[in-house]
């Protein structure tokens, strides 16, 4: 086959570099936009078409590390405050670990 029926190899690479250099990117700034608040994100992935971030980039582990925070196991909560189940009044955590009170946080359902 003459040369007129191959496609040039330096196009293929300069296309192969880049799609990686787009892919790198498109994760640099999905990452950038997952360390932002939830309400932020919420907006960003909504401007999103459909399946697209969860199709193209390890959207999984971008999250793990973009909301991995600075505590570890064994350092003290951050303090917080929370509204009461019958919203009578917010119980602040620094308050019952003053008083030596225990505290059980429980994340999820058991219905």
């Amino acid at each position: 086959m003459g040369k007129r029926g191959r496609f040039p190899k330096h196009i293929l690479f300069r296309s192969l570099v880049a799609a990686i250099l787009l892919w790198l990117l498109g994760c640099a700034f999905l990452y950038d936009a997952m360390r932002r608040p939830p309400e932020t994100f919420a907006r960003f992935m909504a401007k999103l078409p459909g399946p697209v971030p969860f199709l193209l980039f390890p959207f999984e582990t971008l999250w793990l590390h973009a909301r991995t925070g600075q505590l570890h196991v064994g350092d003290r909560a951050p303090d917080f405050s929370l509204l009461k189940l019958d919203k009578s009044a917010m119980v602040q955590l620094s308050k019952l670990t003053a008083q030596a009170q225990p505290v059980v946080l429980i994340f999820g359902s058991y219905t």
